[in-house]
């Protein structure tokens, strides 16, 4: 997970694909952090990205970072406690500006199933199962 993590991270960016029906959504996402032995990533409850993952939690992620790229594909499972919402927070500083951990919109999603795989025209891939 650690390596998925830090993949993640350097890349700063990643995108998110989810469905809205039988269409495929891909947007920018920015966070990632590791609370309690789990990869979570974070959103707004008002934002479309939110009720596409709450109706199909099958997602995929992609980042680059130089010549390497990676695919991660999870279920996304929702975690309304306060600690990992204010955890997040805590990784992402900036963050706190429009969310709160307790303003009923901020929420965190922990990754399960995961399988992610690192690819380069260089290397074989390596591909995390966790």
């Amino acid at each position: 997970m650690k390596e998925v993590y830090d993949f993640l991270k350097q890349a700063n960016t990643y995108f998110l694909a989810t469905e809205d029906g039988d269409q495929p959504r891909v947007r920018p996402f920015g966070t990632i952090n590791i609370f309690e032995g789990k990869l979570y990533i974070q959103t707004g409850k008002v934002k479309k990205v939110y009720h596409q993952m709450k109706a199909n939690p099958k997602i995929e992620i992609s980042a680059t970072v130089g010549e390497k790229w990676i695919r991660v594909e999870a279920n996304a499972v929702e975690d309304d406690r306060i600690e990992p919402k204010q955890s997040m927070l805590d990784a992402y500083p900036s963050l706190q500006k429009m969310y709160k951990a307790d303003d009923g919109n901020t929420t965190v999603f922990y990754l399960t199933n995961v399988t992610a795989t690192i690819f380069s025209f260089s290397e074989e891939p390596k591909t995390y199962k966790f």
